[in-house]
């Protein structure tokens, strides 16, 4: 079998993690999660990190890789990506041909050397993109003065200066993600000129691009049901803990989405009722942000269940 990948990706609360584990059942897969915040450590029900149960025995990488105490960069998540997948395609397991016959033409009794297929699943387009068009990123040095001055602003500030600045960016960037918005404003600064088009090394292996395509309406629900179920289970005890750990207040803001919220909720900033509203608003707005982005792809295959994904890798696989 050739090298192939499968990519799963989809907005938040749309099943990617559970649709990539029954491909991966079903198709000698293992997992390399495409998120930008599961790779911190302690970071789990407010990620959606996959438990150890629900991966279901399926290898998963790049999860837990990283303290939340320092900086981790796309350059280092593609570093260790393609280092996952290598080791993914030199993985080879003894499959008994009567087995693989339901799925092909092969007689029975002898044994097949199968070739691993990974599977990088997330919702972090930016993450993807990085592995799978090889971007390379603005070989722009940080400015340690500058960034202090621009850790001042708040999010609405950078924002702001970001669109004046670079319109075209802006359009795509986290709007309320502080350290994306400072490390764009600082390579138009650094540059005199809007942040430049990312150099591709794309692949060179035939790649599956999956999406899970669900209505607004129901990806609504669906993230309302996850978050209530987060507050259940603990999501407020780990933002605590992240505090405890050593982490600012600032620092915790700054992992956006909804840890902004609730680190507002427990400086007594929002009620209960409000970080409740507010955090369901965040996650709704980043979303969409993520579909966005995603739609601007043609290569993505929407499906709308697992039968359908199920149908487009057997036929990949061929």
């Amino acid at each position: 079998m050739s090298n192939k990948l499968i990519v799963i990706l989809g907005p938040t609360a749309s099943g990617k993690s559970e649709m990539a584990v029954e491909l991966a059942k079903k198709f000698n897969g293992e997992i390399i999660s495409a998120d930008s915040r599961q790779v911190y450590k302690g970071m789990d029900i407010g990620t959606g990190k996959i438990t150890k149960k629900g991966r279901g025995g399926i290898p998963h990488y790049l999860l837990d890789v990283a303290s939340p105490k320092r900086r981790f960069t796309v350059v280092q998540y593609r570093k260790l990506a393609l280092e996952a997948i290598n080791k993914i395609f030199k993985n080879r397991a003894s499959v008994n041909r009567s087995e693989v016959k339901k799925k092909g033409n092969f007689k029975k009794g002898k044994l097949l050397r199968q070739g691993k297929i990974p599977i990088l699943c997330g919702g972090t387009g930016f993450y993807i993109q990085a592995v799978v068009d090889g971007i390379t990123i603005p070989e722009v040095r940080p400015d340690w003065r500058l960034r202090s001055d621009l850790n001042k602003l708040g999010v609405e500030e950078l924002f702001k200066k970001l669109k004046k600045l670079d319109p075209k960016r802006a359009r795509t960037i986290e709007k309320k993600n502080p350290r994306r918005l400072i490390r764009a404003i600082e390579i138009v600064l650094k540059t005199k000129g809007p942040v430049p088009p990312f150099k591709k090394q794309p692949l060179s292996c035939p790649i599956l691009t999956i999406g899970i395509k669900k209505s607004p309406e129901k990806l609504k629900k669906l993230i309302k049901k996850r978050f209530l179920n987060w507050l259940k289970i603990g999501l407020i005890t780990e933002v605590k803990r992240l505090k405890k750990s050593g982490l600012s207040w600032k620092k915790i803001e700054e992992f956006g989405i909804h840890y902004r919220v609730l680190s507002q909720y427990l400086q007594k900033k929002l009620n209960y009722e409000e970080m409740i509203e507010n955090s369901l608003k965040e996650l709704y707005d980043y979303s969409r942000r993520q579909m966005t982005w995603f739609k601007r792809d043609k290569r993505i295959h929407w499906v709308k269940n697992q039968k359908e994904a199920e149908k487009l890798v057997k036929d990949f696989l061929k």
